[in-house]
């Protein structure tokens, strides 16, 4: 992976697309396997927002069902088996158990009515690329199995649980990181910290961008027959900049969703609890320890200085303690704590957990900004079809025809596994000398590159250095550097790997990871030092 601007012979593309979330690159993966030209730019780092704070979930939405969302529920289930199927090393099933109370909004019957649709709505659950992919349908246990399961479990007023199944994905930054290396395969070019500065407009028409490279700090001209704005919680100040001294109205909603990440608190089941409020808690196994999230509560300020703050995570310990028998937590039991920003369509529910996560793709003709689309809202899970649905669109606008997709029946790039188990046996074998922790992780977060990987640390040694408890190694680091554009000691710590992800790995072991990033990028003592602070203030909360 080369950024664009390390190769840049091409100065006009079919499409140009802004952001480098997981819609903005399910956009350019899907519009570059259909024969388009695209450049693709992100201000910041891939996947460094959103896409990055999620509750590392490939799912349905069962709460959905509880506003008669069928389509969205069953868009999303389709989605689901099919990233099970294109991601085969990166998304896995995970078993989700809901505890029944005596109470109405907890009700057993009320459950197992959801339960029964969420079942009827994955009717293709089963077709599998990698039949020990295959998700179970629902089963409903007694209060004691409930209980024997999970001890997190409150037990006061308990009659019983339902376990149904979704997906876990493991490593949501590395994801959106293969999807555009599988949109790169076919021919698109990006650049990470390229900013569009403004829009070039030819007869009232948007025909280009003015980037500037972030890194260099040179401005660069393209021009494109469509620009698609993926902007994500960003979408309508992208807006306003497009248009200029015209008045911009359009607007979109900011939910604030933050997770924290403890010591193993539930075993190997997710559990979901509803909070007096009426807002779902989860707690869910996530690299031995326990992910707990989300919140979702609106936010008005700028989406540049979005920080998690201290009231935030103060707000879901809270939530915890009031709704599962662990002993009570707090501040020092966080490992880590993330978050980041939804964008919801502006519509008329009153609070951000109600408005729907579905999406919307807008043509910004009416809006005197002719050549401009703009893509708002949806989930991780339906952006590969958010991005066919999005092409019916810029195929009608550039007068290309619409193609089929391919993108739900090829393996993702580096994910090209028959049977994952046999796999990870297989590379075991093939490689003695690394822990099966280390193994099990390079394939999961690699997929068949983890072969390149290995074979580096075992030309230079030294790179065999295991930096997690997981087996994370520092050959990683440099893989990050040199074929994936990561620039920045946060790149490699929070994005490209996990070394960072759990919460601090201590100051030797950044120190290791700053002094070899030092050495290939050659920074000097003044780069090191502003890196290192980087990253220290990453864990600091508002």
């Amino acid at each position: 992976m080369k950024r664009l601007f390390d190769n840049c012979q091409n100065k006009h593309f079919d499409l140009i697309i802004i952001g480098g979330g997981i819609t903005g690159v399910s956009l350019a993966y899907e519009a570059a396997s259909s024969g388009f030209s695209v450049a693709l730019f992100e201000k910041d780092d891939f996947g460094h927002a959103t896409s990055a704070a999620t509750s590392k979930l490939i799912h349905g939405g069962l709460r959905y069902l509880k506003n008669f969302e069928f389509g969205l529920v069953r868009e999303s289930l389709g989605e689901r088996r099919i990233w099970e199927n294109i991601a085969p090393n990166m998304v896995y099933p995970l078993p989700f158990l809901v505890p029944t109370y005596k109470n109405l909004k907890s009700n057993k019957l009320i459950l197992e009515m959801g339960m029964f649709f969420y079942d009827l709505l994955s009717f293709d659950k089963g077709n599998t690329w990698d039949r020990n992919k295959r998700l179970p349908s629902h089963k409903t246990l007694s209060r004691s199995t409930t209980l024997s399961l999970e001890q997190c479990i409150k037990s006061r007023g308990l009659t019983g649980s339902s376990i149904y199944y979704d997906c876990q994905n493991i490593n949501p930054e590395r994801l959106t990181l293969t999807v555009l290396r599988s949109a790169m395969k076919y021919g698109a070019q990006a650049a990470d910290y390229a900013k569009v500065t403004s829009f070039i407009k030819e007869n009232g028409s948007v025909s280009g961008v003015e980037v500037l490279d972030m890194i260099s700090g040179q401005k660069h001209c393209f021009s494109s027959q469509l620009t698609v704005n993926c902007a994500g919680p960003w979408a309508d100040l992208i807006l306003k900049k497009a248009a200029g001294n015209h008045q911009n109205n359009h607007h979109i909603r900011r939910s604030e969703g933050i997770h924290i990440i403890t010591k193993k608190i539930c075993n190997t089941n997710a559990v979901t609890v509803m909070t007096a409020s009426g807002r779902h808690l989860l707690l869910m196994p996530w690299r031995n320890h326990s992910l707990i999230g989300t919140t979702d509560k609106e936010y008005l300020g700028d989406p540049d200085q979005y920080k998690v703050s201290k009231e935030s995570i103060l707000e879901l310990l809270q939530d915890v303690n009031e709704n599962f028998a662990c002993n009570p937590l707090s501040l020092n039991d966080v490992r880590h704590a993330y978050g980041g920003l939804r964008p919801l369509i502006d519509d008329q529910t009153e609070g951000s957990y109600e408005t729907s996560r579905k999406y919307e793709i807008f043509d910004n003709n009416d809006e005197g900004l002719n050549n401009l689309i703009t893509i708002e809202g949806g989930k991780y899970t339906t952006s590969r079809k958010l991005a066919g649905n999005a092409m019916k669109m810029i195929c009608k606008k550039t007068g290309k025809p619409l193609k089929k997709s391919i993108t739900d029946s090829q393996y993702l790039d580096g994910c090209q596994i028959k049977n994952l188990e046999a796999y990870i046996r297989d590379i075991q074998l093939q490689y003695p000398d690394f822990s099966n922790q280390t193994i099990t992780s390079l394939v999961s977060n690699y997929g068949t590159y983890c072969h390149e990987l290995l074979d580096i640390a075992l030309r230079e040694p030294h790179l065999k250095q295991s930096l997690t408890e997981d087996g994370e190694i520092l050959a990683e680091v440099k893989w990050a550097i040199e074929h994936e554009m990561a620039d920045s000691l946060c790149d490699i710590l929070f994005r490209r790997t996990g070394i960072g992800t759990l919460g601090h790995p201590g100051q030797e072991t950044i120190q290791i990871v700053a002094n070899l990033a030092a050495f290939i990028l050659n920074w000097p003592e003044t780069r090191i030092n502003e890196e290192l602070a980087k990253v220290e203030e990453t864990y600091l909360t508002a």
